[in-house]
């Protein structure tokens, strides 16, 4: 018997797909794995170290997976990082996105595609 877990975003590990148990569903949700996020928690730090940004915030839906980075908290995100499995065979399923909504880059590699973002980190020294 299974019991109900606790937050509907939570996904009992006995039920993960890689450890053999049940497929993804339809009311299954897109979300990071660990590997994606230490990426995208790395490069969080070091921004926030720089002074870039200071918040973020994660959703997890049924076709996207979204990381949002903020300069201030009350505002709209500078950038969203989204993952969508669905366009892996054909743009690739990682995209960073700005505040005007353009597509920024667009891989099927999250290291190549967070570049962009690194980028914003190197400057000039007088």
């Amino acid at each position: 018997m299974n019991a109900q877990p606790p937050h509907p975003n939570i996904v009992p590990l006995a039920d993960s797909p890689r450890r053999g148990g049940r497929q993804p569903g339809p009311g299954d949700r897109v979300v990071f794995h660990r590997g994606e996020l230490a990426l995208i928690m790395g490069l969080y730090g070091r921004m926030v170290a720089a002074g870039e940004w200071r918040d973020y915030g994660l959703s997890f839906l049924r076709n996207v997976a979204v990381f949002s980075a903020f300069r201030r908290a009350c505002e709209q995100p500078l950038y969203r990082i989204e993952k969508r499995p669905a366009l892996r065979l054909r743009q690739g399923q990682y995209a960073v996105i700005g505040a005007d909504g353009r597509v920024l880059k667009r891989g099927g590699e999250l290291k190549t595609v967070l570049r962009l973002l690194e980028r914003k980190l190197i400057r000039a020294v007088e």
